[in-house]
Parts: structure tokens; sequence; C-alpha cells
């Protein structure tokens, strides 16, 4: 199955398997952080917002995910827009990696995707972090 850039199909003999992996470094990323929990220890502070008194781009990160986990994807959106969305699709592809790999079924691959596409998507996540980052800048204090 083809549709423009996006195709379904088996892997290749030699081609890298994603999907395991990122399920893999996803799983024991939750699972580091429920132990790190369970230990009652401390969770990084924002540097930048420690030296210079604004927020970074990804400040609210930590306690997004930590409202997601939680169930509260309203709460985590307004903590970090950006890294709510970013935390969804995760879960999202996680879903589908787990689906792929249970029911062995063909995978999702990207075909020729031209240049100019190619621009459009990094200008389109570099303007998402600006705004991102201005939201966080009006917001937090």
């Amino acid at each position: 199955m083809r549709s423009g850039w996006i195709t379904a199909r088996t892997l290749k003999p030699g081609e890298t398997d994603f999907e395991p992996w990122f399920l893999l470094a996803s799983s024991l990323f939750g699972l580091g952080c429920l132990v790190w929990l369970g230990f009652g220890l401390p969770w990084p502070h924002c540097w930048v917002r420690h030296l210079l008194g604004i927020p970074c781009p990804t400040c609210g990160s930590t306690r997004s995910a930590l409202a997601l986990a939680h169930g509260n994807i309203g709460r985590s959106f307004q903590l970090n827009p950006l890294m709510c969305l970013v935390y969804l699709g995760a879960i999202g592809f996680d879903l589908y990696a787990a689906a792929v790999l249970i029911f062995r079924t063909k995978r999702i691959r990207f075909i020729a995707v031209p240049k100019w596409t190619q621009q459009i998507v990094a200008s389109v996540i570099v303007a998402a972090v600006l705004v991102n980052w201005i939201y966080l800048l009006c917001t937090m204090r």
C-alpha cells in the first residue's frame, strides 16, 4: 500500500527495524522515571530559568509529563503545549510499534520525500519551537 510519500511494507533484508528500538528506549525511559519517583529523588530544575530568570524552550516538560502520566491532558498542554504533543505522539508511536510487533504487520515508512517538503517540515518544527517558547515566556513567572 502506498500513499504519496508514505508506504506500508514488509522490511527489506538488512533494513533497520526502528519500532522495537523506539519501544524499548521509551519503555526504559518511562521505567527509569518510575524508579526515580519511587526513590523520591528530586526532579531536574531548569538551569536557564535559574540563571537568567526566563524559561527555556522546554521549561515545564517534566511537569507536563507528570500531568500527562496522571491523565490530565489539559494541564499537561497548559504547562508546555509542544512537549505535550511530543509526548502524545510518542505514546501513539509506541502503540503503533507494539501493534506491528505483536501482529507482525507491515511497517509504515517514508519514501523519496522531496527536498522542498523536508524544508517545509523543518521550518514548521522551528516555528513550533519558537511559538511554544513565546507562550512559555508569556505564561511562566
